[in-house]
């Protein structure tokens, strides 16, 4: 499946997957939702990050289409909401680290979006917030989750309540993002960057952290260190980490071959 409202292009490694509707602030419609799971489920498998940006300087993504939304009734309603729901929960549970650069502004569905993602890099013109209560309506693609998830329930909440905007100075104090802002002109260069030293990572250790870190997220200390020491074994008597111990032994950069395709998604 492939849509104008999406980029998508290999570089090396990464896969570049670019919101493609500027003239109207990279709004999230459902050709956009529908792309993206694709991009992501046809994902090659020898792709070891993906960059998610928007086109333009405007915008990351303003958010949902309201236009779309206009009369919808609630059973309609609905289902675009667990379509993005669906597709957002997919990046966030991606084998490889999504890294959004976020340029302009991410506002409701695109700061939904930004939060899905494993790493986001922001602009210093980035600006970001969910004025969903202004119109009426509630965040619908994760962000009453995962925002309280990564700031803590009493900021979330502000930010929810009064529709607040983040600048990315506040943004990177908060821990939204762990790499200081950077000028618009550096933007794609500073993600490709941390996408790139991400990719020279043994592609399946990367895979075992996030899983490990997904696993213990919501659980308890006990399961999560289970979950850890069972992948922390495989990694150990995995032929990934010979070649890895074997190049820094032997104080040669490791050439880490791609996982078998099955190991892809």
């Amino acid at each position: 499946m492939t849509s104008a409202d999406l980029l998508v292009e290999r570089d090396g490694p990464l896969l570049l997957l670019t919101l493609n509707r500027p003239g109207a602030f990279n709004a999230l419609n459902l050709a956009i939702l529908d792309a993206l799971a694709h991009a992501l489920a046809e994902a090659a498998g020898d792709v070891r990050a993906v960059v998610v940006t928007g086109a333009g300087e405007r915008a990351f993504s303003a958010g949902a289409d309201l236009k779309e939304l206009a009369g919808m009734d609630a059973d309609a309603a609905r289902r675009l909401i667990g379509r993005g729901q669906r597709v957002f929960r997919a990046l966030e549970q991606s084998r490889v680290p999504v890294i959004a650069a976020v340029n302009g502004l991410a506002l409701g569905g695109g700061f939904e979006l930004a939060l899905a993602c494993t790493l986001p890099v922001l602009s210093t013109r980035a600006r970001l917030g969910l004025p969903e209560a202004g119109l009426g309506l509630i965040p619908g693609y994760g962000g009453t989750q995962r925002l309280p998830r990564s700031v803590g329930s009493r900021v979330a909440a502000h930010l929810m309540l009064t529709g607040a905007r983040l600048d990315p100075d506040r943004a990177y104090t908060l821990g939204l993002t762990p790499v200081p802002p950077v000028e618009p002109d550096r933007l794609a260069a500073t993600a490709r960057e941390l996408a790139l030293t991400i990719a020279a990572q043994g592609p399946l250790a990367v895979r075992a952290i996030l899983q490990a870190m997904r696993a213990g997220a919501d659980a308890p200390i006990e399961a999560g260190l289970a979950a850890e020491a069972g992948l922390a074994a495989l990694a150990i008597a995995g032929a990934e980490s010979t070649e890895g111990v074997t190049a820094f032994l032997e104080r040669r950069t490791p050439e880490f071959p791609d996982p078998p395709t099955e190991e892809a998604r």
